[in-house]
């Protein structure tokens, strides 16, 4: 069998520069459309059972964050349910990947892939548990359904919460993180997931991009545009996915979102805050520190001494969904960032970060949440 590397499916990106031996595969990613962003790779090697191969993507010192790739490792599956870890390597500018395949497909991406295949059986599957509903906010510029999931009845004595995830597509462990949320609100016999369904509604976006996540993009929509920069003015023309959500939370109110998110460079699970925000009130700030604190404590996971670097107060960049929404609507709202890389703190050297982490975390945020609920207006 032929040596050969494909993308043509949901979420591949890659480029095929030449296949001389299975010791010198050269591959490029492919940038975003209309966007000058690349690091998402995921693409699939067939006839090479049994034998070692190289495969060298030439073009990763170009790439959006080329400081991700120093003690990076790619990820790798048989059968694209169990994802470990390769041998992958960074110099020079190129990223190398070192894997003996055992069938003739194996495929290879940069974090575990959740397809929008995935994601449909997901709202398929939270269309049927009691006291859920699953709403369509609007279509995408590729026409994509925009799927939200609501979890409660909706009352003025409720606090109203908000999780967004995957704004960036190619950070993958966003929606991974929140099958896990979802699983345990929907688990009944769980006593936290009863007490939260007392006192709170839930408003949740599992994937905020469909467009670049079908499309196999790391940062951007179908027109190109970093959602991520778009929560002060957004547009149907550009950014529907930001404008159909916010509407929603203008309609419905917001007493605390977390937007979930993956950092390519910082192997750690960290939160960003609205720390440069002048309209934020001393209770927010009082809110983000308690529920940083009450994470770290909850799960081994989570850490509070390496993150980005706070804004100054009114140098909050407002086009960032956390800012802009802990401005707008003077509740606690953050950023969950999870890494490319293995967690620091409780490292796996065999699958690293994985889907099944990503999941136990989000849990462990319904946790950490109930302890502050009463406290969220």
């Amino acid at each position: 069998m032929a040596l050969r590397v494909s993308a043509n499916f949901d979420s591949g990106n890659i480029e095929v520069l030449s296949i001389d031996s299975p010791e010198n595969i050269r591959l490029s990613i492919r940038r975003d459309h209309n966007s000058d962003f690349y690091q998402w790779f995921h693409f699939r090697l067939t006839g090479a059972a049994g034998v070692p191969c190289t495969i060298t993507i030439v073009n990763a010192g170009g790439s959006a964050y080329p400081d991700g790739w120093p003690g990076y490792q790619a990820r790798v599956s048989e059968d694209r349910m169990s994802w470990t870890q390769a041998e992958t390597s960074y110099a020079n500018g190129e990223l190398t990947i070192h894997y003996t395949p055992i069938g003739n497909s194996v495929w290879f991406a940069y974090f575990a892939p959740y397809s929008m295949e995935r994601h449909h059986d997901l709202i398929a599957e939270m269309a049927q548990e009691p006291g859920v509903d699953t709403v369509v906010l609007g279509q995408t510029l590729d026409g994509q359904d925009l799927d939200l999931v609501r979890i409660g009845e909706p009352s003025a004595d409720k606090r109203n919460v908000w999780v967004i995830a995957r704004q960036h597509p190619g950070e993958t462990m966003a929606e991974w993180a929140v099958e896990g949320m979802l699983r345990r609100l929907t688990d009944l016999a769980d006593p936290v997931t009863k007490r939260l369904r007392e006192k709170c509604v839930f408003y949740i976006v599992p994937n905020m991009n469909p467009d670049g996540s079908r499309r196999g993009h790391l940062r951007t929509n179908a027109a190109g545009v970093n959602l991520n920069r778009e929560w002060d003015t957004p547009t149907m023309e550009r950014s529907p996915e930001v404008l159909l959500v916010r509407n929603h939370m203008d309609a419905v109110g917001c007493d605390f979102c977390l937007d979930v998110h993956g950092d390519e460079a910082l192997p750690h699970n960290f939160i960003a805050g609205f720390e440069g925000v002048l309209e934020a009130t001393e209770h927010q700030f009082k809110l983000l520190e308690r529920y940083k604190t009450t994470l770290a404590r909850i799960t081994p996971d989570f850490q509070t001494r390496v993150g980005y670097v706070p804004s100054k107060p009114g140098e909050a960049n407002m086009s960032m969904s956390t800012n802009a929404i802990a401005g707008r609507y003077k509740c606690l709202a953050m950023t969950l960032e999870m890494p490319f890389k293995d967690a620091a703190e409780n490292p796996d050297p065999v699958h690293g970060w994985s889907p099944e982490r990503c999941q136990h975390l989000g849990r462990s945020c319904l946790d950490a949440l109930l302890e502050l609920a009463d406290n969220l207006r």
